[in-house]
């Protein structure tokens, strides 16, 4: 017997791209998944407020970094301002990065080496971020990215990460593991989910290469997904990907892998 022990959603911002993204989010709410944003000043706000849909995640800054004090603290004023925004339309979880990020991915400031200066002050930074959100009552999201999509981003391997969350250790701060992101970076995927388990947010996926829906390339997500369910995870399960063709199928693709 097959079930769908996970919360479906997807990522709006890469479907239907010649949509109006509450469009978008509508029609991703009539299919039955969950809605990831980007950055909130690209859109209306009182239309995706009125699609009513479950924003699963959403970019939880504008500017800043982890690990010095100028950007610690752009980036603190960010995560605030767009906490309020995240409680309007009830998002689940604000995505964080080690640093901002630019056109096309690219760090802002790029960072190759990290030194341990920088790692107390990513850890200090991150805690602050905690304190905010506990009193704000929402919660953040460090996600891993690859280096080749995003070189010299700082804490962007999925081991930095975990290292970095596990060290804080609070029911703010939960992990959006990519697993796409993971793929180029290091492989490994069911150990990396186990690992990072404990302090999963919520799990994104993608092919690769091409970074479409499941089926479309390289990982064996229908393997990655029984792993998940026999672990225990139950929580959102998000395609963050372009669709190979028709969006409705790429989705339906996506559910269908993740469905054991």
């Amino acid at each position: 017997m097959t079930t769908q022990p996970f919360r479906f959603a997807a990522c709006a911002e890469m479907l239907w791209r010649d949509r109006p993204i509450d469009w978008r989010a509508a029609r991703l709410k009539e299919m039955g998944f969950g809605v990831g944003l980007w950055n909130w000043p690209d859109h209306d706000l009182a239309k995706l407020e009125a699609v009513g849909a479950d924003y699963t995640i959403m970019n939880g800054y504008l500017r800043g970094r982890l690990a010095d004090d100028e950007g610690a603290d752009m980036l603190l004023a960010s995560a605030r301002e767009t906490a309020q925004v995240g409680k309007r339309l009830g998002v689940d979880r604000l995505n964080l990065h080690g640093t901002g990020l630019g056109e096309g991915g690219i760090p802002i400031r790029q960072q190759e080496v990290v030194t341990g200066p920088m790692w107390l002050k990513a850890r200090d930074t991150l805690h602050r971020i905690c304190d905010m959100a506990e009193a704000e009552g929402v919660t953040f999201c460090l996600e891993n990215l690859n280096p080749l999509d995003h070189p010299g981003c700082p804490f962007g391997s999925t081991a930095d990460v975990l290292a970095l969350v596990s060290s804080v250790d609070r029911p703010q701060l939960r992990i959006n593991l990519d697993l796409y992101h993971t793929q180029i970076g290091e492989g490994d995927l069911i150990r990396w989910c186990e690992k990072c388990l404990p302090w999963i947010g919520e799990v994104q996926v993608a092919d690769n290469p091409g970074r479409c829906e499941p089926g479309t390339g390289e990982i064996n997500y229908a393997a990655v997904a029984r792993a998940l369910r026999d672990m225990g995870y139950a929580g959102p399960v998000a395609m963050e990907a372009y669709a190979a063709g028709d969006p409705v199928a790429a989705l339906e693709a996506f559910r269908g892998a993740f469905t054991v």
